[in-house]
């Protein structure tokens, strides 16, 4: 990848040193095993660095061209592949998911517990497809500990890698939503619905359709939701917590050198901090790349807008970041920083980001110009500050 100087674009190339020391600490204090950055603004790529190892049982170095699990940084392309067909006017985005997915039309509602079990009541209103993309729809995840509806989706085992999407959705169809749909925020699997509905309203598999429609188009050529045979000596050890300090763990739900039976759009992809800039300077440049047009600008403008409800001011995440959603709304598929002063970080009002479970992270933001992209392999996320921490040392690189 060609790089621009710094300068070039308004940044300090001896300020972007304090962002390589900050990050090499990381590596050196053992908390991390390797690092991929990557920064760009005004269209030019002016940082792209690779810390530490790809394992530290190998001591092979990490490479700007690793492969990552991105987890849930898969759910901003799910999104964007699902607007795509919102272009094509295949749906309206008030329009009732069960019109297209009838097992998801006529939930029971969990109100509590009981001495006999989950209080459940009648569902008041459809859950709608703006509600699956602002995580309002009422589903759950299965990992909370607030309510018995989580426990319902571990005993059913929504998140088996065993389990298509057609199966997960029927499994959904019998068990109760969080909340009644539009009243609350919660992270879900409903991205993994927005998957299916991109199935069945372009009749196509969800990796068919992305390659298809977005990664092809974009020059994505590593991300999909599996490593091939000749590229897995480009895929990192992922690590967590361990007596030591950091160890390895195994893989969060399946392995990644095969195929999967689940093509999970909310957490299933892997893919290099190049091609995740691919997508990024699309969505800055409106919805184009290259002369290849993916989502129009006002279709950009209006997934990038907090679309929570009046009666859902804030919205919080079970790792108990508060540092990620203060001063922020969540738009279609993306949390939008809102209020600058009340999120505490250096950055700009209108900015959209999102992460993955094992602390990968990118940001964009329209107002300056530029985005900023950050690859690791720790699980839990929120066991370390870093989001914060980034995007602090990136912003404070910014001098014109």
């Amino acid at each position: 990848m060609e790089l621009t100087a710094p300068e070039n674009v308004g940044f300090s190339s001896d300020r972007l040193q304090r962002l390589n020391r900050f990050l090499q600490g990381y590596i050196d204090d053992g908390k991390l095993a390797g690092i991929v950055t990557l920064l760009a603004r005004k269209g030019e790529v002016f940082h792209h660095e690779s810390f530490g190892k790809m394992s530290n049982e190998t001591g092979v170095d990490m490479n700007p061209d690793s492969i990552f699990r991105i987890y849930s940084m898969s759910k901003a392309i799910t999104s964007v592949a699902l607007m795509k067909l919102h272009e094509e006017g295949e749906f309206q985005i008030d329009d009732p998911v069960s019109s297209f997915i009838p097992e998801l039309g006529d939930l029971m509602v969990c109100t509590g517990s009981g001495q006999t079990g989950p209080i459940l009541e009648r569902q008041k209103n459809p859950i709608t497809i703006r509600q699956l993309l602002s995580h309002t729809s009422g589903l759950s995840y299965g990992f909370h500990k607030d309510t018995p509806v989580d426990q319902m989706y571990r005993d059913a085992n929504i998140n088996s890698k065993d389990t298509d999407l057609a199966t997960m959705i029927r499994k959904l169809g019998d068990l109760p939503l969080a909340y009644q749909p539009g009243t609350d925020w919660r992270y879900s699997v409903a991205t993994d619905v927005c998957g299916r509905l991109v199935e069945v309203l372009s009749g196509q598999s969800l990796d068919k359709y992305l390659s298809e429609n977005v990664f092809d188009p974009l020059g994505m050529e590593d991300t999909a939701f599996y490593v091939p045979k000749e590229k897995l000596d480009r895929f990192p050890s992922v690590y967590g917590p361990s007596e030591s300090g950091t160890g390895p763990i195994e893989e969060l739900h399946r392995p990644y050198d095969q195929p999967p039976v689940m093509l999970s759009g909310g957490g299933g992809l892997v893919g290099t901090a190049a091609d995740y800039s691919n997508f990024c300077q699309m969505m800055v440049n409106g919805g184009n790349l290259n002369g290849e047009r993916i989502l129009g600008p006002k279709t950009v403008d209006l997934m990038t807008r907090s679309h929570l409800p009046d009666e859902v001011k804030t919205f919080t995440l079970s790792e108990g970041r508060s540092d990620y959603t203060k001063g922020c709304g969540f738009g279609l598929g993306f949390r939008i920083i809102e209020n600058v002063a009340k999120n505490g970080i250096a950055g700009s009002a209108g900015s959209y980001s999102w992460g993955g479970a094992a602390s990968t992270y990118f940001l964009i933001d329209p107002v300056e110009d530029m985005y900023a992209i950050f690859m690791t392999q720790f699980l839990p996320s929120g066991q370390y500050p870093i989001r914060a921490e980034f995007q602090t040392m990136v912003y404070q690189a910014l001098v014109e």
